[in-house]
């Protein structure tokens, strides 16, 4: 795989800094992004097959979607569902609007069959002729105000809608053979729409985008017949789905090693190829300028109540300014990226670092987009057994030397531990002294685990200088797990995250962030450093833009409306 770039892509010690992945921004490369480009290319026949909705909008919608290799069918049930009920938490139980993408077309035996379990969610049951789940609440102001407005025969205002960006937020998106659902390996060989990461769960998502968008004007229409007008096509663009994300993603990271260390080497592989091959003439250096101005636009256009995050925005939208100076002071000359991001690296911060990459993916798509087919890959952890307990020792002091680096005697380095509730399974964080559950936590902490495993090993080796892994193993079989993650990980370039996550200061969020870039969304809006709310397909096309030229949805802003307003 594009060996002679393999040297020039940046070290592992580097990419995988968990301060780092929390500092990454979508790309060309995000799987909304691929997902779009592919509907687009494609030219995908969405329509709405069934729009049963009430005047308020309640009802059933079905949406028939016809692809080069299938049809499929996207059902949503839209229920009335009072403020005081509406819960954005896991442990909701009810939802404005709940859906499924459901494989071929949907009769009236099934529809019934799926509207006794989709409003339930997780209380519910389906076959494996649907292969992702979703619910959705509404954001009620908004979504008032955009009603009265269209009513009246008036366009909302833009300014109103980027200080959200939604009608409505998902609160979870179900797939890989949940609740009876296909499992991946299903979707991955029979269905080749959708054979990339998440591309059915970032397609139902695009489809609840859709239908939001619908509703609101049907609702508007049904209301006022003579005054309603239909909202501008500008303003659906900017509208996106907003996502609350949890801590029930953080230790996706780390429980699909191998799956992350992939979408990070194929970013890594782009990212090289950009900064040592591509040349920087005068029209893409002077798009670069232009996606700068962008970038500044889009960050200040954000909305957050998070301090750090508003900070964050603030050094970033300076340092922009700093970037665009810089290479005015080359004269607008590089010989190669490369010279850029080496400069970025020395002053800059990392937020800033990652955003100057993302940007230049977004101006080489000939170097990169080809990468979108390379992100899957099937796990094949396993043991080595012969391998000798003195070169398993070398593996670790290798490809593991931060793991021993970390003071773990050192009590708040063993604060944090991870375990699932009771009631809903999700992941928690808690520290010991102050929460219960220590005995059943989960063995997500790696550094640790791996640090157990070396001094169980120099033990071992001591006794048994000339032993194997499987007599190791023998001796301390506890050890198998770690051992074969070991073995497995050190297979990949990116192995894993180098952080301690049972460290009492670990930020789950950095882990979020990471998974919610390589989604594509943007906007970042920490609620705390567990959970954090964001925009899904903000600036993407809409069914109607399908089989035209569409321009790049990267860092979508506000449009310009002053001429349709009443």
């Amino acid at each position: 795989m594009l060996a002679a770039l393999t040297e020039r892509m940046r070290p592992e010690a580097e990419v995988m800094d968990l301060q780092r992945l929390g500092s990454l921004h979508s790309s060309t490369l995000s799987f909304m992004r691929t997902l779009v480009r592919r509907i687009m290319k494609e030219e995908w026949d969405i329509s709405r097959r069934l729009f049963d909705l009430d005047p308020e909008g309640y009802g059933t919608a079905i949406y028939e979607i016809r692809t080069p290799n299938g049809v499929f069918s996207f059902v949503l049930f839209s229920t009335e569902l009072p403020d005081e009920e509406r819960n954005d938490r896991v442990i909701a139980t009810s939802w404005d609007l709940t859906m499924a993408l459901c494989e071929g077309l949907v009769d009236e035996v099934w529809l019934e069959d799926l509207r006794r379990n989709v409003p339930k969610q997780e209380a519910g049951r389906v076959d494996a002729r649907v292969f992702s789940l979703s619910r959705a609440n509404r954001s009620s102001r908004l979504f008032s105000y955009v009603l009265e407005e269209l009513s009246a025969g008036r366009q909302p205002d833009a300014q109103r809608i980027a200080e959200v960006g939604y009608l409505y937020r998902t609160t979870a998106v179900y797939g890989s053979g949940k609740l009876g659902m296909a499992d991946w390996n299903k979707v991955r060989a029979k269905f080749p729409d959708f054979n990339r990461p998440f591309a059915p769960e970032m397609f139902i998502c695009f489809m609840l985008r859709q239908f939001s968008l619908d509703q609101v004007d049907h609702v508007a229409k049904s209301r006022a017949p003579d005054t309603a007008v239909l909202l501008d096509g500008r303003l659906k663009r900017f509208f996106g789905i907003g996502n609350s994300t949890g801590l029930g993603m953080a230790p996706y990271l780390i429980n699909h090693g191998e799956l992350f260390s992939q979408w990070v080497e194929m970013r890594e592989t782009a990212l090289a190829q950009v900064l040592h091959k591509a040349a920087p003439t005068a029209w893409r250096i002077s798009l670069f300028h232009d996606l700068v101005s962008r970038a500044k636009q889009h960050f200040g256009e954000s909305h957050t109540s998070d301090a750090e995050q508003i900070d964050r925005n603030q050094v970033l939208i300076a340092e922009l300014s700093e970037v665009d100076s810089w290479l005015a002071g080359t004269g607008d000359q590089l010989t190669t990226w490369s010279e850029l991001t080496d400069h970025a690296r020395d002053v800059w911060s990392l937020e800033t670092q990652e955003l100057v990459n993302s940007i230049c993916l977004e101006i080489h798509p000939e170097l990169v987009n080809d990468l979108e087919d390379s992100f899957a890959v099937i796990p094949n952890p396993v043991i080595d057994p012969a391998m000798s307990t003195a070169a398993l020792r070398q593996l670790i002091e290798t490809r593991y030397g931060w793991a021993l680096e970390i003071d773990f005697s050192d009590a708040t380095e063993t604060d944090a531990f991870w375990y699932r509730s009771e009631e809903k399974l999700e992941p928690r964080l808690g520290f010991a002294g102050a929460d219960p559950g220590v005995e059943k936590q989960m063995p997500l902490p790696i550094g640790r685990r791996v640090r157990e495993c070396y001094d169980l090993l120099i033990q071992d080796l001591a006794e048994n200088p000339g032993s194997d892994v499987v007599h190791f193993l023998l001796r301390r079989p506890a050890m198998k797990s770690i051992v074969r993650r070991i073995q497995t990980m050190s297979r990949h370039k990116y192995a894993e995250i180098r952080a301690n996550l049972a460290s009492r200061d670990i930020r789950p969020m950095d882990m979020l962030r990471c998974k919610l870039a390589f989604f594509g969304v943007s906007k970042f809006d920490p609620r705390s450093k567990l959970w954090v709310r964001n925009t899904m397909y903000q600036g993407a096309p809409l069914i109607e833009d399908i089989g035209q030229t569409y321009d790049s949805w990267f860092l979508p802003l506000k449009p310009q409306m002053e001429e349709v307003r009443a």
